[in-house]
């Protein structure tokens, strides 16, 4: 009988409140990375758009004075932390890559501290209060994977989570973990009915990557109310961990936490080898998935 040895990684999700200041955000997911690394993280994801509070709740002009290059001050500090603690770092981050031109970004430091490279959010959604195609330019780095010094993983961003595609071509790039740094919330007006319904969605729809791809999924969530009376968004935490299998390895409340994930990646080749999704694919057929609508 086929066996699989365990091979071990480690994962730290840091899932906080934001304030209004950019450098006490910075100071406290720091303190995330630190308390992570304690527990014995190897590879630490922050939540989207750390940095800040969720600003795409509005539209406003001043909000792009938030925006920094990356790589650029961020992960300089960011790197610095990685090869102290010997970590391996995502990071969400407000990209200016040009004047007039910006991105919603993720960073990826190894545990070294050297900058692997960036993946630009490819799906920008225009929704009540998540306004983001008014700060966002669609991501042009397409769906990657990236080798760290514990585990190949592949980074995609918060709307990108609802998209099948983007799961599988990430982890057709060879990703053995899917992380998706997240800021989702609801309306106030929206919770009594649709809440429950709602976040049961949004993580289902992760569990069920892991499964099609055979990977591990990690979601890191913000928490807390954002915004004033009834026009903000409570951010409803809720970070997990799935394994291959889609089953919950580990699930924030919706508090900050600090989520530790031990995850065996000998179950990405058990799973791949049980459940052959990617071996039956019928790549022949799938042509018209470049089209917008079968009309």
């Amino acid at each position: 009988m086929e066996t699989h040895e365990p091979k071990i990684v480690t994962l730290g999700l840091v899932q906080m409140r934001c304030t209004p200041e950019p450098s006490e955000n910075m100071r406290k997911a720091i303190e995330g990375v630190r308390a992570a690394a304690e527990r014995g993280a190897q590879i630490v994801c922050l939540q989207e758009l750390f940095r800040s509070q969720y600003f795409c709740q509005t539209e406003d002009h001043r909000c792009f004075e938030l925006a920094e290059p990356v790589p650029g001050p961020s992960t300089e500090e960011l790197g610095r932390l990685a090869a102290e603690l010997g970590v391996v770092i995502i990071a969400s981050l407000f990209e200016r890559r040009a004047q007039g031109l910006y991105h919603n970004t993720a960073a990826i430091i190894d545990a070294d501290g050297r900058y692997l490279g960036k993946y630009r959010k490819m799906h920008i959604p225009d929704d009540p209060q998540y306004y983001e195609k008014f700060y966002f330019t669609p991501g042009d780095l397409g769906f990657r994977s990236w080798d760290t010094q514990f585990a190949r993983i592949g980074v995609l961003v918060c709307w990108d989570q609802w998209y099948p595609e983007a799961a599988r071509l990430t982890a057709m790039s060879g990703a053995q973990i899917l992380f998706y740094p997240t800021a989702i919330g609801w309306l106030p007006g929206e919770k009594a009915e649709h809440g429950a319904q709602q976040q049961g969605a949004w993580e289902t729809i992760q569990r069920s990557h892991a499964i099609a791809n055979g990977v591990y999924v990690c979601s890191v969530n913000r928490v807390g109310y954002e915004g004033e009376g009834e026009s903000g968004l409570e951010f409803w935490g809720g970070s997990f961990v799935s394994d291959p299998g889609g089953r919950l390895v580990v699930k924030a409340g919706t508090e900050e936490e600090i989520l530790i994930a031990r995850c065996d990646l000998s179950k990405v080749d058990a799973s791949r080898t049980h459940w052959p999704f990617l071996r039956d694919r019928r790549i022949d057929a799938y042509g018209d998935l470049t089209k917008r609508y079968l009309d």
